[in-house]
């Protein structure tokens, strides 16, 4: 823990400056300030709520001026309080770090620090002078005394992020590609997205948005439109992509026996895949199925991500020049160590969870006609859209589950011709993980909800499915994670007639693609033991991400995880090792100080409620698996992006010696 001699956080001062070294106690909040990276201390951090400093030949007046030069250069430009007065404050810090200024010069730099704060129009401008008021209003006289020589050389690093960004797995720099469309420059919002994946037409139909949760908009109205606005810049460039990717984008293609093998064609692979290709490396593909895109082309009904659309952006790889073979499973087609022994020198296992469970109840029987598990059912359903093995389900269904697969095969289900459809979930709504706007729209097609309800006994006559008993839950108590126990009502037992059935609970990793010889392990979980921050395996030279590593997750997090695992090959193939990455570092800073759960701002701010997105009527779309959203026009896509405050905020850390630079 660190030791703080002085500073002000959440206009907290702290002064230890009269104690000696060991006086000055540990403060247990700063768990992880000690060092940068190894062997490198953290002697100062700087950021919106304000400042610490832990070794006492830190120059402050240094600090400050490399802070606010940051923010005079990410400055948008577009309100005169930050665009002139950053660089001007800039400027005197720097006459004064020099030693050139007088005293006076502070009262000038508070003057303009104040109307900054005061005055600026986003997020940026009102925080960036934070720190430097805070250092003057309690610490001026060693401002002063520091004036009186020049500064020393100093070491560290600036962060700059956002809410949105910190809290999009694949740390999108939302604020940016939202600032793109205001501009009208909807192909260099693109672009941003670009930078970090492949699928931004998909990833804007089907994201969970953890960036809107984020979004300090929350706070005023409604969160910005950050989905819709991605599928906005992605619908009206959709031709712009097969332009830009080809061959000719590389500009340093390394040498052909660095060859890697990515193993599945879903969001993590291509994910994967897309940056290996862009960095020049010969990559291939091995796909169990017949198209690409994993779960996401079977297990996302049409009516919420268009088959073509993900067919269309998983392809880019090819366009790359990079090879999709198909129909070649792992552990049957091939193995670990025949990839090796064919010359790839690197491999990301990218299987998936395509293995779906079975709930275990009694009477419950995969060959029963209506029985199904959610996995299966949406692959009929994929299937019968595709032209092959067509289905139609008649007389009620009932799914159990509370996830977004519950929801889709929900949904599917009425669109198979079910006459109804019930939910049984056995915690209340709330605590479903399903994505709120999916319940509603389930909600409006007709889906019924039993809430608290378990079922029991799944039963049948004449080998097909005809009800399932359920049973009404109460809570009693906690467990050891505070989540509560449920337990049965006595007597509420109850047949709730059905001709389907399906399990919707969960999914697992195929372990037959790996064999013991693999030298892969796999956790408690039954998923993919790597390291959290390489994805590397035990084996060397594997890595692997996606739902075979976390568990059945999202599409924004499986194509993080292809990033990750991108820059570790990367690393790997050219040092034999991974390298420290500063930005990493920085966000486990700022996500376990937790810097940004309290910030907001005070400044007025006019209402303007979130664009309303146009959807199919409900009566008519629960017959059909045309895309149920609808696209929003120009003019609402300008109003959208109007909406977002741009809470950009600067982090910064003086360091002992310099922090190793890293290319990704």
């Amino acid at each position: 823990m660190a030791r703080i001699i002085y500073g002000v956080w959440d206009d907290i001062v702290h002064d230890n400056r009269g104690l000696g070294p060991f006086e000055i106690p540990e403060d247990p909040t700063m768990q992880g300030f000690d060092e940068f990276n190894q062997g490198n201390a953290i002697k100062a951090f700087f950021g919106d709520r304000g400042f610490f400093v832990f070794e006492p030949n830190v120059s402050l007046i240094d600090a400050l001026w490399r802070y606010i030069d940051k923010a005079a250069s990410e400055s948008c430009g577009k309100c005169t309080p930050c665009r002139m007065g950053t660089r001007l404050i800039r400027d005197m810090l720097d006459t004064l770090r020099r030693g050139e200024g007088t005293p006076a010069l502070f009262d000038e730099i508070e003057q303009l620090a104040r109307q900054i704060r005061m005055t600026s129009l986003c997020g940026l401008g009102q925080t960036c002078t934070v720190p430097l008021l805070a250092a003057l209003d309690h610490f001026r006289d060693r401002l002063v005394e520091e004036a009186a020589g020049s500064a020393p050389e100093q070491y560290g690093m600036d962060y700059v992020t956002a809410p949105c960004i910190e809290a999009c797995p694949a740390k999108v720099n939302v604020p940016r590609y939202i600032d793109y469309i205001k501009d009208g420059k909807v192909a260099h919002s693109l672009g941003v997205i670009l930078q970090k994946y492949p699928m931004a037409a998909t990833c804007g139909r089907v994201c969970v948005r953890f960036c809107e949760m984020a979004c300090r908009r929350n706070l005023v109205d409604e969160a910005v439109g950050i989905k819709v606005l991605k599928r906005y810049v992605a619908d009206m460039e959709h031709g712009l992509s097969s332009k830009w990717f080809s061959r000719d984008l590389i500009c340093t293609p390394q040498p052909d026996h660095l060859r890697v093998a990515v193993v599945g064609a879903g969001p993590a692979g291509i994910s994967c895949a897309y940056h290996l290709l862009l960095r020049g490396y010969p990559v291939d593909v091995f796909e169990a199925k017949d198209e690409p895109g994993g779960m996401a082309a079977t297990g996302i009904p049409s009516y919420r991500l268009p088959k073509d659309v993900l067919r269309s952006e998983a392809e880019i790889v090819e366009r790359l020049g990079g090879q999709l073979l198909y129909n070649q499973r792992m552990g049957r087609d091939f193995s670990l160590d025949g990839l090796f022994e064919r010359g790839y020198k690197a491999v990301f296992l990218a299987l998936g969870c395509d293995q779906a469970r079975m709930l275990g109840i009694e009477g419950e029987d995969a060959s029963l006609t209506g029985c199904f598990t959610g996995i299966d059912f949406l692959l009929k359903v994929h299937d019968c859209l595709q032209g092959a093995n067509c289905m139609t389900l008649d007389g009620p269904t009932v799914i159990v589950g509370g996830g977004n697969v519950a929801m889709d095969c929900a949904r599917s289900a009425l669109r198979m011709g079910a006459s109804e459809v019930h939910i049984v979930y056995r915690r209340a709504e709330q605590d479903m993980p399903a994505d709120h706007e999916e319940i509603e729209a389930a909600r409006e097609e007709g889906v019924i909800f039993h809430f608290l309800t378990v079922p029991t006994r799944l039963v049948s006559e004449g080998g097909s499915v005809t009800g399932v008993e359920i049973v009404d839950m109460q809570p009693n108590g906690t467990d050891d994670r505070g989540r509560t126990i449920m337990i049965p009502v006595p007597g509420a037992e109850r047949v709730l007639p059905c001709k389907g059935f399906i399990a919707a609970i969960g999914q697992q990793v195929d372990k037959a693609s790996i064999t013991g010889e693999d030298g892969i392990g796999f956790n408690k979980w039954g998923c993919i033991e790597a390291d959290r921050t390489t994805l590397a395996t035990a084996r060397s030279g594997v890595f692997a991400g996606g739902d075979c590593f976390s568990g059945p997750s999202t599409i924004i997090n499986a194509m993080a995880n292809g990033l990750k695992a991108a820059r570790s090959i990367d690393d790997y193939l050219h040092f034999g090792r991974v390298r420290f990455f500063p930005r990493s570092r920085m966000r486990k800073i700022i996500n376990d100080f937790k810097v940004l759960s309290k910030e907001w701002i005070e400044t007025p701010v006019e209402n303007k409620y979130r664009v309303q997105v146009k959807e199919l009527d409900p009566e008519l779309r629960r017959r059909l698996f045309k895309e149920v959203e609808e696209p929003i026009t120009t003019e609402e896509a300008y109003h959208e992006a109007g909406r977002c405050m741009r809470c950009y905020r600067i982090y910064s850390v003086i360091t002992e010696s310099s922090v190793p630079e890293s290319a990704h």
